[in-house]
């Protein structure tokens, strides 16, 4: 009898994770496809273009971590205010991470403005490539408030419990830049050929759209949720002590990528090339998936603390862990077994097949740690606890993916092995650590703790 009950409370958690998670996922697989019809379109302008694009891209996610990172701080306090019906603490919190992550935007338009070229040339890229790239940043970086206020409107929408609404208006922003990008950049349909300027300016549109829609949205009668005058600093304090963990994570681990991309092409430009194939393999399929369960652990494990249950905030953690270890977990495992067939869609050189196969199949035998660190990470983040992934993350960076690659790729002469061992080593530290802190720290109290500071307890 108890085990069936277990079974049917599992099975619930994962019928209502599965209907908020599939929303995303369709909305980040249009993402992926946006970015992959980028890379194909300046593709046809010239190598100069993509190398310009791809560096450019390097700056672009500095505002892109720190919209996530103020979306995962709006999350968490939309998603618990909204399970304890505190609706006054809920808008003041949505109100206030938009308005936060439009100001923390300007910045990023007057790097943009004034240290674009700059920015490109420091990274040792030729002539053409900083002209092509300088642009492109421009037109990018203008739009990074409208960049952030879409992420965190997103998320806060998200956490209230509707994933459907995001969902569409990015699945739409994501279309039109797709469209935009092609049209734009070749000059289709009787458009002005604007190459690597029009696919910037499709993305800076789709930013645009992105932002204003989801405020419309947030500001109609119509969903859950409300633009309110922010007066509480109560407030914006727990935004920021739940986002600065997370935006700091970010940040890490972009710079991170810095040196490690340095280290693939210390062995060679067709490892580089394999990585690249190998990571991005794993990311188109499940990738979107991963994402979906992450902010639907945050979403139900965040709503559940909110309505007082603590316990069955915990179970639904190691529930959701559950599900993604029998989908992305099982797809990462036959990706291992595949991965040969799967690594030739992208390439036939075959120096950098072997090395990609080697790489492709580190990510599906990781799959299972990673997709479970995520679920748990994401769970956290629900309670307000962004601290302990930060740590899981920026430690397993660190010491495994960074610098036991190293040793064991030059040192110890494994080569691209190496490098392959340290990312999963990388995937299992991460997992153990949110797993301790899941386990053994005081995260739902300090959910209650938080919202008891900002008058959330017992609704209004």
């Amino acid at each position: 009898m108890a085990d069936r009950s277990v079974r049917a409370r599992t099975f619930a958690v994962w019928r209502r994770v599965l209907a908020l998670s599939w929303p995303i996922m369709a909305e980040q697989t249009t993402r992926t496809l946006m970015r992959t019809v980028d890379i194909i379109v300046t593709g046809l302008f010239s190598p100069a273009a993509i190398a310009a694009i791809g560096l450019a891209d390097l700056y672009a996610r500095l505002p892109l971590r720190i919209g996530l990172g103020l979306g995962g701080g709006a999350i968490a306090l939309s998603s618990q205010d909204t399970g304890s019906g505190a609706t006054r603490t809920r808008d003041e919190a949505i109100t206030q991470a938009i308005a936060i992550g439009a100001l923390a935007g300007i910045p990023f338009v007057i790097l943009g403005f004034l240290l674009s070229e700059y920015a490109i040339a420091v990274l040792g890229a030729e002539s053409e490539v900083v002209r092509y790239g300088s642009i492109y940043l421009v037109i990018i970086m203008a739009t990074a408030p409208a960049r952030h206020v879409g992420l965190i409107a997103a998320r806060a929408l998200q956490g209230t419990g509707d994933t459907v609404t995001p969902m569409v208006v990015n699945v739409v922003a994501n279309v039109g830049n797709v469209t935009g990008s092609v049209v734009l950049g070749l000059g289709w349909f009787g458009a002005p050929r604007l190459e690597i300027v029009g696919v910037g300016i499709a993305t800076a549109v789709a930013n645009v759209f992105t932002a204003v829609v989801l405020v419309a949205v947030i500001a109609s009668p119509y969903r859950q949720g409300s633009l309110v005058r922010p007066t509480d600093w109560v407030i914006a304090k727990q935004l920021v002590a739940v986002s600065t963990p997370r935006v700091a994570e970010g940040m890490v681990a972009t710079a991170i990528d810095f040196p490690f991309n340095s280290l693939l092409l210390l062995l060679g430009t067709e490892v580089n090339a394999a990585y690249q194939v190998g990571r991005r393999l794993y990311q188109q399929i499940t990738s979107p998936l991963s994402r979906g369960f992450n902010v639907a652990a945050s979403i139900v494990i965040g709503q559940s603390l909110g309505a007082g249950r603590p316990e069955q905030a915990r179970f639904e953690g190691w529930a959701i862990a559950g599900l993604g270890l029998a989908t992305v977990g099982v797809i990462g495992v036959a990706l291992a077994i595949e991965a040969h067939q799967f690594v030739r869609i992208f390439t036939d050189d075959p120096e950098t097949v072997e090395h990609a196969v080697t790489f492709a199949v580190a990510y599906g035998i990781g799959a299972p740690f990673l997709v479970a660190y995520i679920v748990i990470a994401g769970a956290l983040q629900g309670a307000g606890e962004t601290k302990i992934p930060f740590a899981a993350r920026v430690s397993g960076l660190f010491l495994f993916y960074l610098c036991f690659s190293y040793v064991a790729a030059v040192h110890l002469g494994f080569g691209p092995l190496g490098i392959a061992i340290g990312i999963v080593c990388y995937f299992v530290w991460a997992l153990l650590v949110v797993t301790a802190g899941y386990l053994y720290s005081d995260w739902a109290g300090k959910a209650a703790r938080m919202m008891e500071e900002r008058g959330s307890l017992g609704g209004d």
